[in-house]
């Protein structure tokens, strides 16, 4: 249904879907420019790609009639008071399912950097990254009720998350984060 719904609004073009191989696992992210982005993506990847994404608690609450997609689609976690039972979600989640979709910004506000856990989760769970890029000519999120921007959905090779090790010595939480930052150039590159 998102797929019709994305396709006629959005004009829809999709690169790079080869890059998505049926017999591997993914931790797929993207930036997050509007809540357009989850629909784009799952039509993006196409129907026979499942996509389990991770969504944040308050979500449950500001769009009450969509909790039932949001419980059968995703893991919720509590973002702002992230704690050990939110970990062991997201570790599980991340193992067990075949695509997981996090955005590693977390939020739409724009200038917001990108957190660790998309390439924790990666490397923990032992799967392979694949970068997504959102690209819109025209207003996005969309103005409306008629102003639509044209979408290209650039899906990348897949990173393995030891191609984004950066400098050795770094502390944990700066070595997380300088990963992020490369694996989002690699984002805004695909």
């Amino acid at each position: 249904m998102s797929r019709v719904l994305v396709t006629v609004f959005f004009r829809l073009r999709i690169r790079g879907r080869d890059n998505v191989s049926p017999d591997e696992s993914y931790v797929a992210v993207a930036r997050h420019r509007s809540y357009w982005d989850i629909l784009v993506v799952a039509a993006a990847l196409g129907v026979r790609n499942r996509i389990h994404f991770i969504a944040r608690k308050g979500l449950m609450k500001a769009v009450p009639f969509v909790q039932p997609i949001i419980r059968a689609y995703s893991t919720v976690i509590d973002r702002e008071n992230f704690g050990l039972g939110d970990f062991r979600k997201m570790l599980d989640a991340v193992r067990r399912e075949r695509l997981v979709f996090i955005f590693p910004e977390g939020t739409t506000r724009r200038r917001v950097d990108a957190k660790g856990g998309a390439v924790y989760f990666a490397s923990a769970a032992g799967k392979r990254i694949l970068p997504i890029n959102i690209q819109a000519v025209g207003p996005y999120p969309p103005k409306y009720p008629f102003r639509f921007p044209r979408i290209t959905v650039s899906i990348g090779k897949p990173i393995d998350p030891s191609e984004l090790e950066v400098e050795a010595d770094a502390k944990r939480s700066d070595k997380l984060r300088d990963m992020s930052e490369a694996l989002m150039a690699r984002v805004d590159s695909a």
